[in-house]
């Protein structure tokens, strides 16, 4: 496994609201031009691929959302609150920003411009970039009253094909059958926080059944990093990059 650490991390961590303006964004040719990814922290992405802006479950506790870019694709993956803040959509909302959501969003939440909703197993075009919606649920985890942090088929994950490059956002999901069918995965999003997505071990669990060329932990909380990184640390072929 290779690992870059990068040495904000614990700043980052602690003062959360720094990440977007002291994070530069990471650069992943592909064949059809250059793709910018910044994790601005949490749940919350944003790439910049010819000279379009995508934001993914903008949170406005994780960033500055005044200072960044307007979105010209806004992409939801399910209802939650960390994930669906109407606040920072509405920072980031310009007349041409377009809305692809996973349909529990539209029963929460309006949005100024229509939305275009997607479920589990649908795929669609925005400009060049192919959009597939993959199942992003709960098997372990559930409330007290039985019912799973994250049914099954209410969320999306989401894998983006830019160019040659395929890039899995996991959403909120445990380990599930699905991962097995995703088929090449370049750069994966997996998340990390019990009781609502999966424990370090299930995480790596999760990047050996996918074996993404680039692994982002995200959406981890306060879990500890190291317990992941030490459990990849004999996959070779995985980068684990720590943001």
């Amino acid at each position: 496994m290779k690992l870059i650490l990068n040495i904000l991390s614990v700043i980052l961590i602690t003062f959360p609201f720094l990440q977007i303006s002291a994070q530069n964004p990471d650069t992943l040719q592909t064949s059809s031009g250059k793709l910018l990814i910044k994790v601005v922290g949490h749940a919350s992405i944003m790439f910049e691929y010819n000279q379009m802006i995508i934001h993914i479950d903008p949170y406005s506790r994780m960033g500055n959302y005044k200072l960044m870019p307007k979105a010209d694709l806004i992409l939801l993956t399910h209802h939650h609150q960390d994930h669906l803040d109407t606040a920072a959509i509405h920072l980031i909302h310009q007349n041409n920003t377009h809305y692809i959501v996973a349909p529990v969003c539209a029963e929460k939440a309006s949005f100024k411009n229509p939305a275009v909703l997607i479920s589990n197993g649908e795929k669609m075009l925005f400009k060049d970039i192919q959009i597939e919606a993959v199942p992003a649920y709960n098997i372990l985890n559930k409330r007290e009253s039985g019912v799973p942090y994250h049914p099954e088929g209410e969320g999306n994950g989401y894998i983006l094909t830019f160019g040659d490059k395929r890039i899995y956002i996991a959403g909120d999901t445990e380990i599930i059958p699905e991962m097995n069918q995703l088929g090449k995965i370049d750069v994966a999003f997996l998340p990390m926080n019990l009781p609502y997505t999966m424990s370090p071990e299930m995480t790596a669990e999760a990047a050996k059944v996918i074996q993404p060329v680039i692994l982002y932990p995200y959406h981890y909380s306060k879990t500890d990093l190291s317990i992941l990184v030490g459990l990849l640390n004999d996959e070779k072929t995985i980068e684990v990059r720590i943001r």
